[in-house]
């Protein structure tokens, strides 16, 4: 079963999970953030260039012929076969309003969640599901992280 850390309280959840995906890049994470909405994914992605004008966060799709030298990878559909194409060690962002398909063998997943009341009911439903799937749910604000 995973982990599952809820971060609660973010001002926008994309900025955050863009602050997010740096830290653990720096730490050396591999991270995979999968999200259906390819609006979101996109405004992550442009974003992640611009998260710090000091660092460079490389990343790429996850079918992308780079994806197995790039340490984050964007994924909207198809999460079961890039999880099975990723590191064992890789880490699961989900941007994504439900919670993830296939995640077996993802040992640990991160959610952000912003104060927006949309954001947090659709977080407390995938709180539910994940209790219910019996993974080691966590719950953090982002003010005391």
């Amino acid at each position: 079963m995973a982990r599952i850390d809820f971060a609660f309280g973010a001002t926008e959840r994309v900025t955050q999970a863009c602050q997010t995906s740096l830290r653990q890049y720096l730490a050396g994470q591999p991270l995979i953030v999968y999200c259906t909405d390819a609006g979101r994914l996109k405004a992550f992605d442009q974003k992640l260039w611009a998260v710090d004008e000091a660092a460079f966060v490389p990343h790429v799709a996850a079918d992308d012929p780079e994806a197995a030298d790039t340490p984050i990878w964007l994924v909207s559909s198809d999460l079961p076969g890039a999880l099975a194409r990723a590191p064992a060690k890789a880490w699961l962002l989900n941007l994504d309003d439900d919670c993830p398909p296939g995640i077996d063998n993802v040992t640990r997943i991160l959610e952000i969640v912003s104060d927006d009341d949309a954001d947090k009911a659709a977080a407390r439903e995938r709180w539910r599901l994940y209790q219910a799937a019996g993974h080691d749910v966590k719950s953090f604000r982002l003010s005391a992280v």
